[in-house]
C-alpha cells in the first residue's frame, strides 16, 4: 500500500524531502519557517498508533528538523505540536518563532492571519532546508 497524503496537507504545503519514516513539507504560509513531518503510514492518527520503533524514528527525525531550524534561522523558540483537529492524518508541526513575529507570544493556531510565501522565497527556503538536512538522511528524490 502506498502512502497517501491528506488533501489539506498537500494543498497547504510544499514537498521538501523524505526521511526514513516521514515526509517533510514546508507550509506555504509566509510565517516561520513552518515545517511539517508526516509519517508515511496510512491510517495513523496519533503518535502512540505508531510502532515503538517508528515512534523513536519520528522523534529522531523531529530532532533533526528542530536542529536545522535552530542552526539556519536562530529562532527564539520552536513550537512543536501534533494537533490534528482538522486533519486527522498524523503530522507534527515545527514552527520557528521569533519575539518579533506578528502573534508573539501567542500560539499561531487561531491567531495567525498571513498569506502565502512568494514562490521565489519558498523555493530558496526549500533548497536551504534540503542542503542542511541531507546529512541527516533527507532524500529529496521522491519515489
Amino acid at each position: 500500500m502506498s502512502f497517501s497524503l491528506h488533501d489539506r496537507l498537500a494543498a497547504d504545503s510544499a514537498y521538501v524531502g523524505d526521511f526514513d519514516l516521514c515526509q517533510l513539507r514546508l507550509a506555504h504560509a509566509d510565517f516561520g519557517p513552518w515545517l511539517i513531518l508526516i509519517p508515511r503510514k496510512n491510517h495513523i492518527h496519533e503518535v502512540h498508533h505508531l510502532s515503538d520503533e517508528d515512534q523513536q524514528q519520528l522523534w529522531r527525525e523531529s530532532a533533526a528538523v528542530s536542529q536545522c531550524l535552530e542552526h539556519c534561522f536562530r529562532p527564539d523558540k520552536l513550537n512543536i505540536a501534533a494537533i490534528g483537529n482538522r486533519v486527522p492524518q498524523l503530522h507534527v508541526h515545527h514552527v520557528a518563532r521569533f519575539q518579533t513575529d506578528s502573534v508573539w507570544p501567542n500560539p499561531i493556531w487561531g491567531h495567525l492571519n498571513v498569506g502565502p510565501r512568494a514562490n521565489d522565497k519558498q523555493t530558496a527556503l526549500i533548497q536551504t532546508l534540503r542542503t542542511t538536512l541531507m546529512p541527516d538522511g533527507l532524500d529529496v528524490n521522491p519515489a
